[in-house]
């Protein structure tokens, strides 16, 4: 078999590029979207969750991920080649092709949605947001200065999706959690792209960390500030203990560290301050699990 390039099909040359693509060999990703899952299902099970909708959130989580790497990499197929950071990634360098891309997008979510049908019908009418929302972010950097915040709201879509699989039914916790999710993706992903904003401005791709320019760090700093004070908000109403408020105070702590390594707006320490948030994510389910279990 030979692509459309000319070249002989080899699944088995080509899966180290497909995993490329998914970013399945840098897991960061999972994480961040894997930690308000797993908040949202153990407070809607007010403990621990059934572990098939666990199975089912954590495969969805990974498979839904790896679509929305995917899907991004299609839709900048023509700007990465042009960016220090992404120049070597298997679209524009030509290791896979555009058929490819978009079959394995494809069968991403064919799988995702199978595992969907496993819940509830609310869940399922759910999956429908969370999809379109996954498959519209990648091209909203031609047209807003606001990505990160349809990032945010695809990230969280997660939430509301865990409580009606869960319990059948949406609560105002949900919604609380879905904002937290939200504002804590636009403070980590603004983070990310200043790394590449020097190369965004050259191309003409738009960012929050464009939009925010100087006030970048500030405005992060605000959002940092709301996601503590909602986790607050959320301990309060579900009446959780200390165990809970001293993974909030881990999480504030890690965000004064986040700023520190922002201060200067170095590349390296932009990146590795979104890195950390994984270990923010960590610490508030810890604190979940330690009050709930």
């Amino acid at each position: 078999m030979r692509s459309a390039s000319g070249r002989r099909y080899n699944f088995r040359t080509q899966l180290p590029y497909y995993i490329q693509l998914t970013r399945l060999d840098r897991p960061i990703g999972v994480y961040l979207l894997l930690w308000p899952t797993l908040w949202a299902l153990w407070f809607a099970a007010s403990g621990v969750p059934s572990l098939k909708i666990l199975f089912i959130f954590i495969a969805g989580v990974i498979l839904m991920r790896s679509a929305g790497c995917v899907i991004n990499d299609f839709a900048d197929r023509n700007i990465d080649g042009h960016v220090k950071r992404t120049k070597d990634r298997p679209l524009p360098s030509g290791k896979v092709t555009v058929k490819e891309t978009l079959i394995l997008f494809a069968v991403l979510c064919i799988t995702s949605f199978i595992l969907v049908l496993l819940t509830n019908t609310l869940t399922i009418y759910l999956s429908f947001g969370g999809l379109a929302l996954a498959a519209t972010y990648p091209f909203m950097k031609r047209h807003t200065y606001l990505p990160q915040v349809v990032l945010g709201a695809a990230f969280a879509w997660a939430v509301p999706m865990a409580y009606a699989a869960e319990t059948g039914e949406l609560h105002k916790q949900a919604w609380l959690l879905y904002v937290i999710t939200v504002l804590w993706t636009v403070a980590y992903d603004t983070m990310y792209a200043m790394v590449d904003r020097d190369d965004d401005i050259k191309i003409g791709v738009k960012s929050t960390a464009i939009l925010f320019g100087n006030a970048d760090r500030m405005v992060v700093a605000i959002l940092q500030t709301l996601v503590i004070l909602v986790l607050c908000i959320v301990g309060n109403q579900a009446e959780l203990g200390s165990l809970y408020y001293l993974s909030v105070v881990v999480a504030a702590t890690l965000f004064v560290y986040q700023q520190h390594l922002i201060r200067n707006r170095e590349r390296e320490g932009c990146f590795k301050a979104f890195l950390n948030n994984h270990w923010v994510g960590l610490a508030i389910f810890v604190g979940i699990v330690a009050e709930l279990v």
